[in-house]
């Protein structure tokens, strides 16, 4: 759009030398400012610009026609249904043409990275840097250095590379995310498209979120903007202070929408210190599958509000089943912190030191207990996998309006059931049908209690009060879930 500046006819004789037009003009915009009470970010681009770097790699990677760095969607819900599953995007750089059909192709990426020690150390994200055959890193000043990659962590996206130079390298100074606020000013300076050292500014829009599959960020959301190649860039707060890496965006095209997030530099600190004395990192691991606390949910398991995390499965010879822990405990606090969403409990958890007891509190049958839990150590994705897990007699519920099965002695031991759950076979309107129960559901328990035939089902379903709120427990997708079923009241 442009802007068009008109004078009227008596104006034409006023004429100013063009040093006077300046002089106003900038007096003009500092008053402008001073009113508006923006920042003036200029002394800290020239303070920290000097230790923000570009990240060229290349690679050789076997052609896609997919999206080769696309987000799936959150475990358990169908990839048609989860919106992110298309708008979420890491940073790439562009693949460029080469090779024949079948060949592996030279990829080339670009990213931006900061110098942490003046002996080096360099931390970038891992996405920028996965399957490089070689990295560069170029200076403000055009040195330019070969990295070696001291160590990456695919879970928090981080990467630490090692240059050396000839002389100490200029560093930036850390600050604490913890201590960001939300509507709080912060500055990005990265290479986005390639364009080295480019600057901008927004504010924090929002704390501790959490992005599918990444359950170990709680990330800063901010209103950045951040285009592909910004990736592994600092943001800064108003003092200077690197307080997190650009690492996302949310964009239904691949560019910037307004929405931008950034690892927090208390989760990065951690991590580089792990990956620089051991090459690993070691994560905290509790050992259940949770969800969040709806406001149905809240009421059938007699909750005053919705709040904590609720356990859908404990899994077997886990910390928490050493501990005590069971399907359908909602957690409510960690290490004496309060869990408000169940996105707030795995960073917990990540972050408790391993082999120490960690105190909790649940909600059980609408009781406040407290629990210690030995954390263990978060076994590797591979192991992380779980199977889908979830006499036959068939019973027609008519108060819940499902007809179910008993299931069979080998579709127990495929499913890993342990004895318990019966699978639906129809669901018709009513109770059931209202809660979310569907055809091909595994109900393992009502109202908190073990379903381990169609008959026991009957039973619990049965001392039911009429108009009560009640949690039921299916297996649906290889995964448990937690619903919300209302018993209707009599007529």
């Amino acid at each position: 759009m442009k802007t068009f500046l008109m004078f009227a006819p008596h104006m034409r004789r006023l004429v100013l030398p063009l040093s006077a037009i300046a002089v106003v003009a900038i007096s003009v915009a500092a008053e402008a400012a001073m009113i508006s009470g923006l920042p003036d970010f200029t002394p800290l681009v020239k303070a920290n610009r000097a230790a923000v770097v570009n990240i060229g790699t290349t690679a050789k990677r076997p052609p896609s026609r997919s999206m080769p760095h696309g987000f799936p969607g959150p475990e358990g819900l169908p990839g048609e249904d989860n919106a992110l599953q298309d708008f979420f995007r890491r940073f790439f750089g562009e693949e460029l043409p080469g090779g024949g059909p079948g060949a592996p192709k030279p990829h080339s990426s670009l990213g931006s990275g900061f110098i942490i020690s003046d002996d080096g150390y360099i931390i970038s994200n891992y996405h920028v840097i996965r399957d490089a055959e070689e990295i560069i890193v170029r200076l403000s000043d055009r040195r330019e250095y070969v990295a070696e990659v001291v160590g990456t962590d695919a879970r928090s996206d981080i990467a630490v590379l090692k240059v050396e130079a000839e002389k100490p390298l200029p560093s930036l100074k850390l600050g604490k995310s913890s201590e960001l606020e939300v509507g709080e000013w912060v500055l990005a300076i990265g290479s986005p498209f390639g364009f080295d050292h480019s600057v901008t500014a927004g504010i924090v829009s929002a704390k501790g979120r959490s992005l599918p599959n990444e359950n170990y960020v709680p990330f800063i959301q901010t209103d950045v903007a951040i285009n592909p190649g910004n990736s592994g860039g600092p943001l800064f707060n108003l003092d200077g202070e690197v307080v997190g890496v650009n690492s996302q965006i949310y964009s239904r095209t691949g560019g910037f929408m307004g929405l931008s997030f950034a690892i927090p530099i208390d989760v990065v600190i951690n991590v580089y210190a792990q990956l620089r004395d051991k090459g690993t990192v070691t994560r905290g691991w509790l050992g259940v599958l949770i969800q969040d606390v709806t406001r149905e949910l809240a009421e059938s398991f007699k909750m005053k509000k919705p709040h904590g995390a609720l356990i859908s499965k404990v899994l077997p010879d886990s910390p928490a089943a050493a501990a005590g822990l069971r399907a359908g405990d909602i957690i409510v606090n960690f290490n004496n912190q309060k869990i408000d969403t169940s996105a707030g409990l795995p960073p917990l958890v990540g972050k408790a030191p391993v082999g120490g007891k960690t105190p909790l509190e649940v909600i059980r049958e609408g009781k406040q207990k407290r629990l210690q839990v030995q954390i263990g150590e978060l076994p590797s994705d591979d192991e992380l996998e779980l199977a889908r897990s979830t006499g036959e007699e068939k019973h027609a519920n008519k108060r819940l309006n499902v007809r179910v099965r008993d299931l069979t002695k080998s579709e127990r031991e495929q499913l890993k059931l342990n004895g318990s759950g019966v699978i639906v076979e129809s669901v018709d309107a009513g109770p059931a049908y209202d809660a979310g129960v569907r055809r091909g559901d595994i109900i393992l328990q009502i109202n908190s209690q073990p379903v381990d035939s169609a008959a026991t089902l009957g039973e619990i379903v049965d001392r039911i009060k009429p108009g009560a709120s009640v949690p039921v427990l299916v297996h649906r997708q290889g995964g448990p879930l937690f619903m919300a079923m209302k018993i209707p009241a009599d007529d």
